[in-house]
């Protein structure tokens, strides 16, 4: 079975007993030149946060780093917005 392609994830993470309220969001994009870009951004949810990007060789590995990062952050508690 073949996954879908990778585009965009947004997460949140919100816990008030500890004043917690932290978004993730992880995107892929192309370059002016045909590279694969993921671009990761991460902070408080409200402000502008911080962000990095890193440049791989094919979509297939920007892909699969991206479902990577997205699965690591779903096993520490971040959920799509609005879910419970």
């Amino acid at each position: 079975m073949t996954q879908a392609p990778f585009d965009c994830v947004h997460l949140h993470r919100i816990d008030p007993s500890i004043n917690m309220a932290r978004f993730y969001r992880v995107t892929i994009e192309k370059t002016l030149f045909s590279e694969t870009v993921i671009r990761r951004s991460w902070g408080r949810i409200g402000t502008r946060g911080q962000s990095l990007s890193l440049t791989l060789p094919t979509g297939a590995d920007a892909q699969r780093m991206a479902r990577e990062m997205e699965h690591r952050k779903r096993r520490r508690g971040y959920r799509e917005p609005g879910a419970s």
